[in-house]
């Protein structure tokens, strides 16, 4: 046996690759072994689990009557509108979710299954209201607006934030399933007991049951778009003095409706679409009609003859309507035709608006911006302007949020946008644990994770802006929110300050197109207030403190907006 050894260990000392070779097979023979032990274990678990499930369905056979009356459902056809033009994740995607058949429960339980399901703050949020359970039939909706399904994570949030962000005023959810929109309740409400289906989302909420609507009443933020189906309500204006001019295709339409109108102008490819009696007017949005001055909607209270519960304007004011028509106008972009000598930075605090400020830049002059970091997810949206070196020169102006008298020298001039750090650091918190349009989780709100951030990025809100305000060569000063509250103004200074000329047109088609893919819904909201009294007194005194080196650069200090409340 010692001999045999010794010819063993002399075989492998002559060669050493032999050596290493015999343990690699070791090794590799062991991991096999290990794998297929376990497979074998879970393959006997899944043959249990497999012989359980079938033993359960023979229990529940005596439930199949009920079973198939409710899988009837999942194959019906949801009438709609045929000529109504909504987006396309809305319409359904031909898949069918899981057989309902599965769902064996009684559905004659008392009202206090329903109610124990539902706790006060399902019922009222500060988001939405929970108004009861409605009758819903497939031939006849009771809420007409868009739907869509999800028989794998439907929840009453998401069926209310994609209600909302469509501008919709309540939300229903049927079946545990499906999410439908609308202005107004067509139907009848019924007993709470009725309404009694998990979500599927969600099992501590209910959401509706058979032909049963669990119906929520929004509450939109002011930043919500009112919406008819896929078109925006931009309000009541007075007709122009050459409403032909103004907007070139007119057709007289018996019967007149909102979506009529919208159907007809957006088969045109035109992004509005305006109402004044029988007549339906399409167009652009032009210095003949610019929609800045908007009327009072009692002005335009005339009913529409096809439909009893919209207005359709009259002779002498039109009732406005944006398509789903992208208005190609401002959509064209390049970059510079000749490389550019000035360096002007777009600088702010991050969650400030930066991205969204560089899509208006974008659309108002036709040029890319650029930016000091590198972001492929912005790139991919199209910022082409990504991925060139931010001292190229082909780009009319670079992003950044570095600070410090280095880094602000090397640029020529800059636009600085400034926000209101209450929003801004709940903006910025948002982006970093939720990505660009997405959300924080409630974990990191309530966490550890929020006092920190707050701790960490508001001083340097503060620094950031006292460092641009004391080391920027240029300085032009926007605040976020007058931005957005008077866009067309704000950003035809900012392409002047740029030495780019001026299109009235072609600023009048940004703000059309001025969300972009850059907003967050505006239903979303915490549920209380995540600055603690210690967090306020320390923002509020940042804030005192950039509204005074404003005043000293002699500008007009921070809005009022700012100050707490």
């Amino acid at each position: 046996m010692v001999r045999l050894l010794l010819k063993i260990q002399r075989y492998f000392w002559r060669k050493p690759v032999r050596f290493l070779s015999f343990l690699l097979f070791y090794l590799v023979a062991g991991s096999l072994v290990y794998l297929h032990t376990g497979f074998s274990s879970n393959s006997s678990a899944g043959t249990r689990n497999l012989l359980m499930s079938e033993k359960g369905m023979r229990l529940a056979s005596s439930e199949v009557g009920q079973s198939l009356g409710l899988m009837r459902r999942v194959f019906r056809d949801t009438q709609r509108s045929p000529h109504w033009h909504r987006p396309s994740w809305l319409k359904e995607n031909g898949q069918e979710g899981p057989e309902r058949s599965s769902q064996k429960r009684d559905y004659s339980n008392s009202l206090s299954q329903g109610v124990n399901h539902r706790s006060t703050k399902d019922v009222e949020d500060g988001r939405s209201k929970y108004i009861g359970c409605y009758m819903d039939d497939t031939l006849n909706r009771a809420l007409k607006g868009v739907s869509f399904f999800d028989y794998k994570k439907m929840t009453v949030f998401r069926c209310q934030d994609n209600c909302a962000e469509r501008g919709y005023w309540y939300a229903g959810l049927e079946f545990g399933a499906e999410c439908y929109c609308g202005h107004k309740i067509q139907a009848s409400n019924v007993s709470e007991s009725e309404c009694n289906m998990e979500c599927k989302g969600e099992k501590t909420n209910l959401c509706g049951g058979a032909n049963r609507l669990s119906i929520y009443r929004l509450e939109l933020s002011q930043e919500s778009a009112r919406r008819y189906g896929s078109a925006i309500f931009k309000g009541c204006y007075r007709k122009p003095e050459n409403a032909t001019l103004a907007l070139p295709i007119t057709a007289l339409i018996r019967n007149m409706s909102v979506d009529k109108c919208v159907d007809m102008c957006t088969e045109k490819e035109l992004p509005l679409a305006a109402l004044s009696g029988q007549q339906c007017h399409c167009g652009f949005r032009t210095t003949l009609f610019t929609l800045h001055e908007r009327e009072d909607e009692d002005l335009c209270m005339q009913r529409c003859s096809g439909e009893d519960f919209e207005s359709c304007g009259n002779e002498e004011f039109f009732v406005v309507y944006q398509t789903q028509v992208q208005d190609h106008r401002c959509m064209d972009r390049r970059f510079l035709p000749t490389r550019s000598t000035l360096l002007v930075a777009l600088a702010s605090f991050p969650g400030a608006g930066n991205t969204w400020t560089r899509h208006l830049i974008e659309l108002a002059t036709g040029y890319y911006t650029g930016s000091y970091y590198f972001d492929g997810s912005l790139y991919n949206k199209g910022f082409k302007g990504e991925r060139d070196h931010w001292r190229s020169g082909r780009t009319v102006c670079i992003k950044t949020h570095e600070s410090g008298k280095k880094e602000i020298e090397a640029y020529d001039a800059s636009i600085l946008v400034i926000r209101n750090p209450y929003k801004a650091l709940m903006a910025e918190f948002n982006r970093k644990y939720g990505g660009h349009i997405g959300f924080a989780s409630q974990a990191h709100w309530r966490g550890k994770e929020w006092p920190e951030f707050v701790n960490n990025y508001a001083p340097w809100w503060a620094s950031h802006t006292l460092d641009w305000l004391k080391f920027g060569k240029k300085v032009h000063v926007v605040h976020f929110e007058a931005l957005k509250n008077d866009l067309f103004a704000h950003l035809k200074t900012m392409v002047i300050f740029l030495g780019l000329e001026v299109s009235e047109d072609r600023l009048l088609c940004v703000e059309g197109q001025k969300d972009g893919n850059f907003k967050r819904s505006g239903l979303r909201k915490l549920e209380y207030n995540p600055y603690t009294p210690e967090m306020r007194a320390m923002i509020d005194g940042l804030i005192n403190t950039i509204d005074s080196a404003l005043k000293k650069r002699k500008m007009s200090g921070v809005p009022e907006e700012y100050r707490p409340r």
